[in-house]
């Protein structure tokens, strides 16, 4: 393998370089892509470590707003859950 590289012209390993960060790039979009897809870009997900024993160290409206951004997370599990069976069930009849 070394006698390999040898005979190689000089300037070959930017090409190893291109491809390498073309590759780097296409996964970051793809994973930019399947995270908006699958909503991962939420701002309101901060909210969502918070539990009720947590409500003396957060002011009133921070603590309203953790409960009702955690209401409409399970909200919306319940309802990917539900089209997930809705998805198996057509897909095994």
């Amino acid at each position: 393998m070394g006698n390999y590289l040898d005979t190689l012209p000089d300037g070959w390993t930017i090409y190893l370089w291109l491809v390498a960060g073309g590759l780097i790039i296409a996964v970051s979009i793809y994973g930019i892509r399947w995270g908006a897809k699958n909503e991962q870009f939420d701002e309101d997900i901060k909210y969502l470590v918070f539990k009720e024993s947590d409500r003396d160290k957060m002011s009133p409206e921070e603590f309203a707003k953790s409960r009702e951004v955690l209401a409409k997370q399970e909200a919306r599990r319940v309802e990917v859950l539900a089209e997930h069976a809705a998805a198996r069930t057509t897909k095994t009849t």
